[in-house]
């Protein structure tokens, strides 16, 4: 399918409302609140146990239930998501169990074997056994059970309503008990999904104590009126909102929600450009080939005795992270990598295609400043710098094969894609720019002799 098409006179309007993130985001600072006063409300309603804070793992996993459920309530109350065609359900004509009951019994087969098939992949993988994804591990074991159960009533539930009960997880039960024909198509489509959801599920519930424990803790009147603290709390907060929104979203593909993994991002090169971005196979960690951080330092080193220069920048850093956000609270429940769950056009995202990368980017640039090494050594800055620049363009990367995914799904974000360029302040900016580049280039080529 071609890029190109004749930009619509208005932007599409999104799949996912802004009161759907918010909602979330009022959540999340309840249960902040409640934990960071825990001392005090025990007393008032004199709760037995320890009085203070509560920072612990699993005070920072029941956050994605404040999270979460004011995001769908807001998403089925107000906008009434359940209703849409894309959820592939009808409410209103409610097959019987018996007609739906073989169905059910060959998607519970296809998706039983699809966690174990996860489950052995976490058995085996050493990552998943130190640091923290020993967390992880032991809630998704805890959970392991109860979802087993629970997706018993659910698909007998779901498959009475919806108007093709025969989805991915049916094509491959279908598959392993071979007595109906399936698409091979379609199976790939569902282990690729699960694969998603596996891996990143796991990474994300990993990560959820670290950032949730230093903000619950965090004494707000031992921070000095210091620049470089100030922002990086600050920053610390932030980071803290994308985690527990992204994971929500990672948690939340059901289908009554229109939540959905439509598709998972059928290109070897988008999984290549993503996985390289996360651990274990992060290049960009510490020893990594893509490291940026080998003999650098961060800005308040190289600004320091610049006190209105240090709140500049710290103001900027701070920006730049809320834009990062922003960009994951605008998906509401959708939030995830390689997928494909709906078209967003709202938020950051009225902008640029793409404003988490963006903005991610240009705070490794301004927090790190490649452009000086501690050693004061030439050899040192090029490679840093040219390191950055290579981590850039791994996202620049990571961007359009996320494009070239979703152009070939929908017809509307193809249509939000056109409007974009022609209409959107920085990406079409960015066009712009780059067609004036191509254009000089091909004005200096030298023509072939006559």
């Amino acid at each position: 399918m071609s890029e190109r098409q004749q930009a619509p006179a208005t932007r599409p309007v999104s799949d996912v409302s802004a009161g759907v993130g918010l909602s979330g985001l009022f959540g999340l600072f309840l249960w902040i609140a409640i934990c960071r006063n825990w001392a005090t409300i025990a007393d008032l309603f004199a709760f037995p146990g320890p009085r203070a804070p509560m920072s612990g793992a699993y005070a920072a996993l029941l956050t994605l239930a404040f999270t979460s459920l004011p995001m769908i309530a807001w998403s089925v109350l107000v906008d009434k998501v359940h209703r849409r065609a894309s959820t592939g359900i009808d409410w209103t004509r409610p097959r019987r169990l018996a007609d739906t009951v073989d169905v059910s019994i060959t998607k519970l087969a296809g998706l039983w074997a699809t966690w174990a098939i996860i489950g052995f992949f976490y058995c085996i993988a050493r990552w998943y056994w130190r640091d923290g994804y020993l967390f992880a591990m032991e809630v998704i074991g805890v959970a392991a059970v109860p979802l087993f159960v629970l997706s018993v009533p659910y698909v007998l539930w779901l498959d009475r309503l919806l108007v093709n009960p025969r989805d991915g997880a049916w094509h491959f039960g279908a598959m392993l008990i071979g007595r109906e024909p399936y698409d091979p198509a379609e199976v790939k489509r569902h282990l690729l999904a699960w694969a998603v959801k596996g891996f990143f599920c796991a990474f994300m519930i990993s990560i959820l104590p670290g950032g949730f424990r230093a903000i619950v803790e965090l004494d707000f009147a031992s921070i000095p009126a210091d620049p470089v603290q100030l922002s990086w709390r600050l920053i610390d907060l932030l980071f803290l909102i994308d985690v527990q929104i992204g994971t929500v979203g990672y948690l939340m593909t059901l289908k009554p929600f229109d939540a959905q993994i439509r598709s998972a991002n059928p290109y070897l090169a988008g999984w290549v450009a993503a996985l390289m971005c996360y651990p274990p196979f992060i290049l960009m960690g510490e020893g990594g080939p893509l490291s940026y951080h080998e003999h650098s330092a961060d800005w308040g080193i190289w600004l320091q005795g610049h006190t209105a220069l240090l709140w500049v920048w710290g103001a900027m850093l701070v920006f730049l992270t809320a834009i990062y956000a922003w960009a994951t609270v605008a998906f509401g429940l959708r939030f995830s990598n390689l997928t494909y769950r709906g078209v967003l056009t709202n938020g950051p995202y009225r902008f640029t295609r793409h404003p988490a990368y963006l903005s991610k980017n240009l705070f490794w640039w301004l927090s790190t400043l490649p452009f000086f090494a501690t050693t004061g050594a030439l050899t040192d800055v090029v490679r840093n710098t040219t390191i950055m620049a290579l981590v850039s363009a791994v996202y620049f990367w990571r961007a359009k094969t996320e494009e070239k995914h979703l152009l070939g799904e929908d017809p509307k974000y193809r249509a939000y894609h056109a409007w974009m360029s022609e209409n959107a302040l920085i990406t079409r900016s960015f066009n712009r720019l780059g067609r004036k580049l191509r254009e000089r280039g091909q004005a200096h080529q030298v023509q072939p002799a006559e």
